[in-house]
């Protein structure tokens, strides 16, 4: 795909050419209207002094086999989340706390996706296949040299892990004692094993996986440890048909004690927002019990270690790099032990979803919270008579320095 080429579908880029004094930008939201992250958004818009977004539901898209757009609309896509029926059409399950249905899931999602038309897209179709696929997102950031964790199963050619036994003949082969076993399609942590064996051969996993009697699974708001390989092996025997990803168990830094990592947002190709996540568990999520921590102590961590907060960022900024036709993406950053390396251990496409938090300094959006950042990413994008959508491949800022009260459903991309 040329930079001159429209996304898929085809339409999707007959956006305005005339400034936004002459054409006022108007903003649709594909949806779930109920939903926080519709409101948050809507909010921003109004703020800017913009009429409301219109809202397309998420269950209007999917019985209808897609939706329509006005050349002039900047066209939003949201997290399907959250909602019992929208998940009950992409997944056909009745119970939305259930972790199983995640490959159908994808499937029902990315096509969806390709049958909006029209409007200006500030989320690409292709870009989205790859960051809602572990395996292909880790192949393509290896690919641009952006830090990953190693992992078996990066990329299309990988062998399927078809269940636990694979899983133990890659610790063996790739000599992994610690691993995570992730959903390929998952994401909020949903479906993640973190998976230790001991020198005597012993194994362990920690997972917000609830296995019940009848070998149903169920995510849940509390974490679990499962000692027995029995377990285990049941959990990922039912998780493998829809898709697993491998990853090394990377050593994370610390923060008062606490396990840590950041969620770092990255608007039209600028880290603008980050949160540090703290746990005494592999998992920091903040819906699993992971804490904010603070982010002035990590920056005097990296400089203790040696590094520069401003590389920090771009690490993440080149890993948001890898999808330009998409606005903004919240990337997970691993830092090893001492502060000194990172790794990006995932992309997320709707991973924006952090309330009242506001920019950093010297990223542009100081003050605003991160739904407002894209809103004025776009304004500024709309005023060069650029249609307001995201940056194309060539033209990319690069800064200098860069039922069970304890189940849930599958809030996609929360931190």
């Amino acid at each position: 795909m040329t930079q001159d080429q429209p996304a898929l579908p085809a339409p999707a880029r007959t956006g305005p050419t005339t400034p936004a004094a002459v054409s006022p930008v108007r903003f649709a939201v594909v949806g779930n209207p109920e939903n926080r992250r519709v409101t948050l958004f809507a909010d921003g818009v109004r703020a800017a002094g913009l009429p409301a977004p219109r809202v397309v539901p998420w269950t209007e898209v999917l019985r209808a086999g897609g939706a329509d757009f006005a050349p002039g609309e900047i066209v939003r896509l949201d997290s399907p989340g959250e909602n019992p029926e929208v998940d009950r059409l992409l997944r056909d399950t009745p119970d939305p706390t259930r972790v199983e249905g995640s490959g159908r899931w994808y499937a029902r999602f990315t096509r969806a996706v390709r049958r909006l038309r029209g409007g200006v897209r500030l989320d690409d179709a292709d870009d989205l296949a790859v960051l809602f696929d572990k395996r292909r997102c880790h192949a393509v950031l290896a690919a641009a040299d952006v830090p990953v964790p190693p992992s078996p199963t990066s990329g299309g050619a990988a062998a399927p892990v078809r269940g636990w036994d694979d899983v133990r003949a890659a610790m063996r082969e790739h000599q992994m004692p610690r691993l995570f076993v992730k959903l390929a399609h998952g994401s909020s942590a949903s479906g993640v094993l973190a998976v230790e064996a001991s020198a005597a051969g012993r194994i362990r996993a920690t997972t917000s996986v609830e296995l019940a009697p009848d070998g149903a699974l169920f995510n849940s708001l509390r974490l679990r440890r499962y000692e027995h390989e029995r377990d285990i092996a049941a959990i990922v025997d039912t998780l493998a048909p829809d898709g697993l990803h491998l990853e090394r168990w990377l050593p994370k830094a610390s923060l008062g004690g606490r396990a840590a990592d950041l969620r770092i947002v990255v608007v039209d190709g600028r880290a603008t927002h980050a949160v540090v996540r703290t746990s005494t568990s592999p998992l920091t999520n903040l819906h699993l019990g992971g804490r904010r921590g603070d982010l002035d102590a990590v920056r005097d961590a990296v400089r203790a270690g040696g590094g520069r907060w401003a590389d920090v960022l771009a690490v993440c900024e080149r890993a948001a790099a890898c999808f330009p036709r998409t606005l903004c993406v919240g990337v997970d950053l691993l830092p090893a032990v001492g502060w000194h390396r990172f790794a990006v251990g995932e992309v997320n496409a709707f991973g924006d979803l952090l309330p009242r938090l506001t920019g950093l300094p010297d990223s542009g959006a100081e003050g605003l919270d991160t739904y407002a950042a894209q809103i004025t990413a776009v304004l500024r994008r709309s005023r060069t008579g650029n249609g307001g959508g995201p940056r194309r491949p060539g033209h990319r800022h690069h800064p200098q320095h860069p039922h069970d009260p304890h189940r849930t459903g599958t809030p996609h991309a929360s931190a």
